[in-house]
């Protein structure tokens, strides 16, 4: 695409903040990189659009590109598939075509480690689905994997600059945000949360037709088709969000208000946006929304709670309603009901994944570490799909050490589980790579099986 003739179709005020970007990207010396959180949306869209022509500006100028920039991605394992899917297109075609041009561009994706994605948390540990009021989600699933990469790059480059793509009419608390941070005067702000790094907010000032009229109007500098975005968003409204024309065309309206995040939300109170996508014939994510709906409706039903939290606190309401972690009986039925959906959903999508080998495995440790033996993950999961596991959990010894094991132990099986299960702890820390509190869970297996007089 010509730079030229893309220019030659933006308004005055977004040729104005490329020129700004660029003015920004050479008056600063420094390696220092730019950082730009990219979910494949609308706005992320528009943000890269305007910084690569920035890019393809000082290119053609044959100015020395001297500073790298990460578009960073993060995945948090639940996406909404459609989502999903569109990003990993967009994203293959980011990297292959900044390579072509050579431009300093570099896709990066980041996801939640393994000891915190979101099933892992929940039927693993029994941790209740988020809510407004307990909204571990986004701390583990998305803030953590993103600052860690951050963390890497200040590391190496002693700051960065983080590009967002926020903007002061997405509402009014956005706009109340955006500008508490603010420096006056200045383009760049320091991060709230994150030492030696600056944000840059380059798109805070465009409507939402104008974002649109960027990405129906402009083709992408990546070449990626833009109409496939628009469809989604125009088929992921819901019937009560209005859709102002956009002067593209008659055929196009901004239908933007849609907002895509993880299929197993529960903070929200409706999924708009995966109803409306079914609405306009995505039918295969029926299971999906229906199991979403599910974890909601159960979530605070006393049966499925325990009386305590996993750190033993006592978590009964003033009417006798148990409010602590799940049940290892509840958690059983969700994986139980996950993998059903897997296997439906498979049926119209093969390829679709909603809970990895890695997790089922994890899952199955954490479920020994608290001393939960009588089912196993591979029993749920050969019952649902009709095939075994393909990993092979020993609890630390091979079969034969067991039953070599269990033979001598057979006058005090005690003895025998006590040490399965703190091998079961101790595989669960280097599965998990995390061997934070390791000391305080072998004691809590030791003093599971204690005898009063042996206090």
């Amino acid at each position: 695409m010509n730079n030229n003739t893309a220019l030659s179709g933006l308004s005055l005020k977004t040729r104005n903040i490329i020129k700004e970007i660029t003015e920004q990207y050479t008056d600063d010396p420094s390696p220092r990189p730019w950082i730009i959180g990219f979910s494949g949306g609308k706005d992320s869209t528009v943000l890269l659009t305007l910084v690569w022509l920035a890019m393809n500006n000082l290119r053609k100028k044959e100015m020395f590109l001297h500073r790298k920039i990460y578009v960073v991605c993060n995945d948090t394992l639940v996406e909404n598939p459609i989502i999903t899917d569109y990003v990993e297109d967009v994203l293959s075609v980011i990297e292959k075509e900044a390579i072509k041009q050579a431009l300093p561009i570099f896709v990066k994706q980041t996801k939640p480690k393994l000891d915190e994605t979101f099933w892992i948390n929940v039927i693993g540990r029994g941790y209740p689905v988020p809510n407004n009021i307990f909204r571990w989600c986004t701390d583990r699933l998305k803030i953590r994997p993103t600052a860690n990469f951050l963390r890497d790059q200040i590391n190496e480059q002693g700051q960065a600059i983080v590009l967002l793509g926020t903007r002061y009419a997405e509402s009014s608390s956005r706009e109340k945000s955006i500008r508490k941070h603010e420096t006056k005067g200045q383009k760049l702000s320091p991060h709230p949360n994150s030492p030696n790094t600056m944000t840059y907010a380059p798109i805070k000032t465009l409507a939402l037709e104008e974002i649109w009229y960027i990405i129906n109007a402009i083709p992408s500098p990546w070449g990626y088709d833009n109409s496939i975005l628009y469809k989604i968003y125009a088929d992921a409204s819901a019937d009560d969000y209005e859709c102002p024309t956009v002067v593209t065309s008659k055929e196009h309206k901004s239908c933007g208000q849609s907002r895509f995040g993880c299929w197993t939300c529960t903070v929200v109170s409706k999924d708009k946006s995966m109803s409306a996508l079914i609405e306009n014939g995505q039918s295969w994510l029926t299971p999906l929304l229906k199991f979403r709906n599910q974890l909601q409706e159960e979530r605070n039903k006393s049966e499925f709670r325990n009386p305590t939290r996993r750190g033993g606190q006592y978590a009964i309401s003033d009417d006798g309603r148990n409010q602590g972690n799940y049940t290892m009986e509840y958690r059983q039925i969700l994986l139980k009901e996950l993998l059903k959906v897997q296997q439906i959903v498979r049926k119209m999508k093969p390829g679709i994944t909603l809970i990895s080998s890695q997790e089922l495995a994890a899952i199955q440790t954490l479920w020994n570490m608290d001393l939960f033996h009588s089912t196993k993950v591979s029993d749920i999961y050969g019952e649902v799909t009709g095939t075994k596991l393909k990993f092979d959990y020993t609890r630390g010894v091979n079969s034969k050490e067991q039953t070599i094991l269990k033979q001598e132990c057979k006058e005090q099986p005690e003895i025998y589980n006590t040490i399965m299960d703190l091998l079961a702890v101790q595989e669960t820390k280097a599965f998990l790579l995390n061997n934070y509190r390791i000391r305080n869970d072998l004691e809590k297996v030791l003093d599971s099986y204690a005898q009063p007089d042996d206090y």
